[in-house]
């Protein structure tokens, strides 16, 4: 599957996901006056109950504020707060400080990719794993260094990403 088609399918909503967009949809009326100044706020609680800002709940904001759907759009990828992949099960965060970067963060940032099959801000298909980018974690005495489900982890190489995808890999099918 191209790379595209990855995020593409990544991006495909579930049926889960379109009962919680109609949920958030439904409370907006008795949570947040029908105001534009309002659609900041109304962006960053879609996704903290959704997890990210699907095409359908933007374009669903906007017909609430009376805004062309644009106008929502245009905001949600002006902040880099917002993101508009599903969070993976297990996130990965690739330190680009300056002490990872010259400690081989490209590197380490395109071995995920491959073995992810994802770019950055993007999720697998099956929303195991979603991949990204920091600017500094604080730990630069470990760089290079991916913080995996809050966890920071030092000295990374392709060698070591293959094993932790393998123990995630086996967790999964211990299950």
């Amino acid at each position: 599957m191209a790379e595209s088609e990855k995020a593409k399918a990544a991006s495909s909503i579930t049926q889960e996901d379109k009962v919680r967009i109609d949920e958030f949809l439904a409370s907006l009326e008795s949570s947040f006056p029908r105001e534009t100044d309002n659609l900041i706020p109304i962006l960053q609680e879609a996704q903290r109950r959704l997890g990210y800002l699907p095409a359908e709940v933007m374009e669903g904001i906007a017909r609430y504020l009376g805004v062309p759907p644009m106008d929502v759009f245009s905001v949600a990828t002006f902040y880099n707060q917002f993101r508009f992949n599903p969070p993976g099960r297990h996130s990965i965060r690739v330190c680009m400080g300056t002490a990872c970067h010259v400690g081989g963060a490209r590197v380490i940032l395109d071995a995920w990719r491959r073995r992810l099959g994802i770019d950055r801000r993007q999720t697998t298909p099956d929303r195991e794993y979603d991949l990204d980018t920091v600017a500094c974690v604080g730990c630069c005495a470990m760089a290079p260094v991916t913080v995996i489900d809050g966890e920071v982890h030092g000295r990374i190489t392709p060698t070591r990403i293959d094993g932790i995808l393998l123990a995630f890999e086996r967790e999964r099918e211990g299950k």
